[in-house]
């Protein structure tokens, strides 16, 4: 659940219904935002309203396809809606929720690494199966003892994960002196098991 904070943007067409994108900004407990991109069909909702700065709770699954770009595929993730609600809010009182619950293999070795302050960290790919053959290639991050439990786990494992998506901004160095903003997903992992 969270606040929307853009308006809609084509994105694909599917037998006649219509693909939008927007972003909704999320609160995490320590009062700063993810931003998350949400995919709607506008069988969900009305696309031609103005919708930004108004709350929604949205169900559905987490998603990823190959964008091509610069000689190169670029994994673009986002929430594909399935439900969608407006909601009244209480900032004071709200349960701002972000949360996710995966079941995958991992498929690309994982990484174990510490931070600059010796924080553990392990990264791993999780494919994700969803219905007609297809699979969703799925970036996650895992810290302290669960990072050092994951960095363990083979390629062709099955796990299950908890967390939230979350977003973090980063540039990207286009040439010598040119860098340009972007933003990474990825899920948050709070407790992983092996399936």
């Amino acid at each position: 659940m969270g606040r929307i904070a853009t308006g809609f943007t084509f994105s694909h067409q599917v037998f006649g219904e219509g693909f939008y994108m927007m972003d909704i900004l999320v609160k995490r407990l320590s009062d700063s935002e993810d931003r998350i991109p949400v995919m709607v069909s506008e069988r969900l909702i009305d696309i031609t309203q103005d919708y930004v700065g108004e709350y929604i709770e949205i169900h559905g699954q987490f998603r990823s396809y190959n964008r091509h770009e610069e000689k190169r595929n670029r994994l673009v993730l986002s929430v594909f809606a399935r439900e969608v609600k407006f909601v009244e809010v209480n900032d004071s009182k709200t349960d701002y929720t972000n949360r996710i619950l995966l079941e995958g293999t991992i498929c690309k070795p994982t990484v174990y690494r510490k931070t600059p302050l010796k924080k553990e960290i392990t990264d791993l790919l999780l494919a994700v199966n969803r219905s007609f053959g297809k699979s969703d290639y799925i970036p996650c991050i895992c810290w302290g003892s669960t990072a050092r439990y994951a960095a363990d786990l083979k390629v062709g494992t099955r796990v299950m994960v908890w967390g939230r998506i979350q977003s973090r901004e980063y540039k990207k160095r286009i040439e010598e002196n040119e860098t340009q903003k972007r933003i990474v997903y990825e899920v948050s992992i709070n407790t992983l098991e092996v399936a």
